[in-house]
């Protein structure tokens, strides 16, 4: 099998990305509202239910982020929504 060349340095490129991280710093993607939870299935559904019913996702971008399920049949999710609607 044929070696393939060595890539470019990528010391630019790294010198390049901590610049802008410095001179652009994060703003923590502060325009969604979120919260996470850690609840039993059904009270984890209900949860949901409440927050969309509360925040209609029609204004407000209401969903839930992410959830995975964990031993013993809990679930941690996360709900996001807009802070307020136009």
């Amino acid at each position: 099998m044929a070696k393939l060349p060595p890539g470019p340095p990528l010391d630019g490129l790294r010198r390049q990305i901590a610049r802008h991280r410095r001179e652009n710093p994060a703003r923590g993607d502060a325009l969604f509202v979120r919260e996470t939870f850690r609840l039993e299935r059904n009270a984890a559904r209900a949860k949901a239910r409440e927050w969309f019913e509360t925040w209609p996702k029609a204004a407000y971008w209401t969903e839930v982020e992410s959830w995975r399920q964990l031993e013993g049949g809990e679930i941690e999710f996360t709900m996001r929504r807009l802070p307020s609607a136009d």
